[in-house]
């Protein structure tokens, strides 16, 4: 089931209850050199040696008030209008870092998809499925968990749909 890895996080427990084929990686994090690469993303994909487009971000956004998940790879950026639609809404903005970590009982950085506080609405970038795994955050800084697409959405009960921007 998983290898590697350092303690468990509710996501990892998550992919554990679930019997999820996963692999939890582990890299060293430094604030600076997050800050220097462009953001945490960037500084895991640079520090695992993966593509960043198979590395993706856990973003937080309100969406006609409601929070709403949104999974793109780190190397993109998030099209809020096109998140909104994806949802059915009609206004996307990102939440408030503060409301980001009440709602998913994760920190900013480390932000899972998966075992959140409570479960929010998810949407996964379209891209993400062309690629045979994934990494996303194992729920806190400096650790990363590997998967299949498909089960990071069926896991997140996620819809998927063309959310990143270049």
């Amino acid at each position: 089931m998983s290898r590697g890895g350092t303690g468990a996080t509710p996501a990892t427990a998550a992919l554990a209850r679930a019997g999820v084929a996963h692999v939890v990686r582990a890299y060293d994090h430094d604030p600076a050199v997050a800050a220097a690469a462009g953001g945490y993303g960037a500084e895991a994909a640079a520090a695992l040696g993966v593509d960043p487009a198979q590395v993706l971000k856990t973003l937080v956004a309100s969406v006609d008030g409601d929070l709403v998940v949104a999974v793109v790879p780190v190397d993109g950026r998030l099209d809020l209008k096109a998140l909104a639609a994806a949802v059915g809404g009609k206004r996307a903005v990102m939440a408030e870092p503060a409301a980001a970590e009440r709602a998913t009982g994760y920190v900013v950085g480390g932000i899972s998809p998966l075992g959140q506080r409570r479960r929010l609405r998810t949407v996964v970038d379209a891209g993400a499925l062309e690629h045979p795994t994934v990494l996303v955050s194992a729920g806190r800084r400096g650790l990363d968990v590997e998967l299949a697409p498909a089960d990071l959405v069926a896991l997140t009960g996620a819809v998927t749909a063309p959310v990143a921007a270049g």
